[in-house]
């Protein structure tokens, strides 16, 4: 299990280290700083996978539940920052100072390693709750968390909203989140959003998992 986790976490770090790599080139090669918030958007999308790896740790540990929600909490909150990752597509094009295939390869980087991030995190998570309370109750939480980083994706590509506005400025982050909640027809664009990234993202998840099964079903034999 070490030896996997340190193999998966070291591909990863790898694949940020590529696209952070990818985009100085494109500051040496036309604008320096363009796009810059894609590095800050990839250092966030990592916060949730090291908030699960915590979990897991000192749930290996003997943690209690009281120890362990507060990095729970952590860890559902930055969620969406991973897949967020995918809707900085809305960006491309939007400058003409290098040439398009190598932005497309660029965003398509951050959206790649941002969700398999994000995945990754979700998938400890699932392992945890599983172990603690059953497989379905696993499956539980990755529909649960997959909706609410699809809704918490609509409230920061459509509002505004970072995940730090729950410390900063809660009662207007929770206003808006009851609003929608009370009367989501109200708000087609949210509840679009959300039901087609959930849509996207379970069939993401989905197949990574078949995938990992497929992997534990040959080390199996």
């Amino acid at each position: 299990m070490v030896d996997r986790r340190a193999f998966a976490l070291f591909s990863l770090a790898l694949a940020s280290a590529l696209c952070v790599a990818a985009l100085v080139a494109r500051w040496l090669y036309s604008d320096w700083g363009a796009y810059g918030f894609m590095a800050w958007n990839l250092f966030l999308a990592w916060i949730p996978l090291i908030a699960a790896i915590l979990v897991y740790d000192r749930r290996r540990r003997g943690a209690g539940l009281a120890g362990l929600v507060p990095l729970a909490a952590v860890w559902l909150i930055f969620l969406p920052n991973a897949p967020y990752l995918l809707t900085d597509f809305v960006h491309l094009g939007s400058r003409e100072d290098a040439p398009l295939w190598f932005d497309i390869v660029l965003f398509g980087s951050f959206a790649w390693t941002g969700t398999l991030l994000g995945f990754l995190s979700i998938f400890v998570m699932q392992g945890i709750v599983r172990r603690a309370a059953g497989a379905v109750w696993g499956w539980v939480l990755v529909v649960v968390s997959l909706a609410a980083s699809s809704f918490g994706i609509y409230l920061g590509r459509s509002l505004g909203w970072n995940s730090w506005d729950v410390v900063v400025r809660p009662g207007a982050l929770l206003g808006d989140i009851w609003a929608r909640l009370v009367d989501p027809l109200a708000y087609p664009r949210g509840v679009g959003m959300t039901l087609a990234l959930t849509a996207v993202l379970s069939t993401g998840y989905l197949t990574m998992y078949a995938f990992a099964q497929l992997g534990a079903a040959d080390r199996g034999r």
